[in-house]
């Protein structure tokens, strides 16, 4: 059986932390390590977290109505604050996979190549840098789209800035931008990479190529109606650049059979029934004859029924989640051929970029059926539901919340910016979701503990730190 050779933790803090706590190192972490195991572990990391639906990291499932709990309701009632998500969302982020990153890129930095490396080295260093960098970026993106000012340019250096400041949620997009397209230029088909270290793509440039592009029009969609200049610039140098063109093409992490390198959704659903199907969901699949709902969800005695969202449910009475949830080896998806297939038909949509909506809308549907094994049921559906030009933001926003079903963050960010579908919060939901469906999470209690000042500012600048305060491109 191949197995993962997972590097320790490099680095157990917060970013925020009391200048007097000796908590920014671990003193058992192993520093003396490859950028190749490095790569590895960040992966895997990233992976972990964008899939797993543990109430402790992950509670996007949740909020996004595709499962409800079924004895301790409180997250999928936005309660994210008894198991201190938060806390552990800022941890799984730039400690397990930033700080990796970030240790990788020194090393690669102070490489000295052997006599016979000198000559071939220079190409493979860019690559090696560029990828982390895409890496980088991507987790960045997913901070800033959760919280909205973070700590960026001061932090990951620890040594200089303790206790770092938190930079402009716009900014740092724009920053993003500009280092993601270096990254794409700077890759070189003739240089060599991270070999079998690179989980996600085995090394395979062309491929890293089309996840760079690909990025970059994620970024450039999100601020479609915050900077319709910069987006539609950024979104058109994406698809001139070429994009994921299949699903052969997706940036995944490959789980196995074995511990602990199975699907982290393997490893909550395998031991515990905590998760049943949301009403939200199975309703509208339900009403929309969509074939789906069977690779979705398990039926009970041949229907699928969802439990109200917040209400508790015993497990055996409702749908489950399907088999792919309880399957060991089920990849985690990172950036999917589906996914910018819905960002190329919302470009099309707004800027007539990329060619027609209504042709790249069922590619989209199509993909995400052909994910599911149901090919041949797509074009039924697509001339049941048809793109509408009038209320293309209804058209997209509800195919892509259904097809984003296994990739609930970014299902979250389509819902925040168009505004469909129209989810409502349970009547049970925490006083302080403000009877609406969370539009951002709130700070780390650790940053209001240890790195209070900067931790202030940056929640005055937002606009309050609320579930209820939008991210800046969520305008509408």
């Amino acid at each position: 059986m191949k197995k993962y050779i997972i590097t320790p933790i490099l680095a157990l803090l917060f970013i925020g932390c009391s200048t007097t706590d000796d908590v920014n190192l671990d003193d058992h972490a192993f520093y003396n390590t490859t950028q190749e195991s490095l790569l590895t572990y960040a992966q895997k990391e990233l992976s972990d977290y964008m899939n797993t639906p543990s109430v402790n990291e992950n509670n996007f499932r949740l909020t996004m109505q595709y499962w409800t709990e079924t004895i301790y309701v409180n997250e999928s009632n936005y309660d994210f604050t008894n198991r201190t998500v938060s806390n552990n969302v800022w941890t799984d982020n730039y400690v397990n996979v930033l700080k990796n990153l970030d240790q990788a890129e020194r090393i690669i930095n102070a490489y000295a190549p052997t006599p016979s490396e000198i000559a071939s080295w220079p190409a493979k260093k860019k690559n090696q840098l560029a990828i982390v960098d895409m890496l980088k970026v991507y987790t960045y993106q997913v901070l800033v789209d959760t919280y909205g000012d973070i700590p960026y340019s001061q932090a990951l250096n620890i040594d200089l800035y303790p206790l770092p400041k938190y930079d402009k949620a716009s900014e740092i997009y724009s920053s993003l931008i500009t280092k993601l397209t270096d990254d794409i230029n700077n890759l070189s088909a003739t240089g060599g990479t991270f070999g079998n270290g690179d989980i996600y793509y085995k090394g395979d440039i062309a491929k890293w190529r089309k996840f760079g592009n690909s990025l970059l029009l994620k970024l450039g969609i999100s601020l479609a109606d915050v900077n319709p200049t910069l987006a539609q610039n950024t979104v058109n140098k994406a698809i001139t650049g070429g994009v994921i063109t299949s699903s052969g093409d997706n940036c995944q992490f490959q789980y196995l059979e074995a511990s602990p390198n199975e699907n982290p959704m393997f490893q909550e659903t395998s031991s515990r029934d905590d998760f049943i199907a949301g009403k939200t969901l199975v309703d509208y699949m339900n009403a929309n004859s969509d074939p789906r709902i069977s690779a979705y969800y398990t039926d009970v005695d041949g229907d699928y029924i969802g439990q109200v969202i917040g209400t508790p449910g015993e497990f055996a009475d409702f749908s489950n989640a399907g088999e792919f949830a309880y399957t060991a080896t089920t990849p985690g998806i990172i950036l999917s051929y589906t996914e910018v297939s819905f960002y190329r038909a919302e470009a099309a949509a707004r800027w007539g970029i990329g060619g027609s909506p209504a042709a790249l809308y069922s590619d989209a549907i199509t993909s995400s059926f052909n994910d599911w094994g149901l090919a041949s049921d797509a074009a039924a559906y697509i001339a049941a539901h048809p793109y509408n030009a009038a209320n293309w933001k209804k058209s997209i926003g509800e195919q892509a919340w259904v097809a984003m079903y296994n990739q609930a963050i970014t299902s979250w960010n389509f819902y925040r910016r168009l505004d469909y579908p129209q989810l409502v919060a349970p009547s049970t939901a925490i006083p302080n979701a403000e009877g609406k469906v969370p539009v951002r999470l709130q700070y780390p209690t650790a940053e209001a503990t240890t790195n209070g000042s900067n931790y202030a500012a940056a929640s005055a600048a937002i606009g309050g730190d609320k579930l209820t305060t939008k991210i800046f491109w969520d305008i509408n």
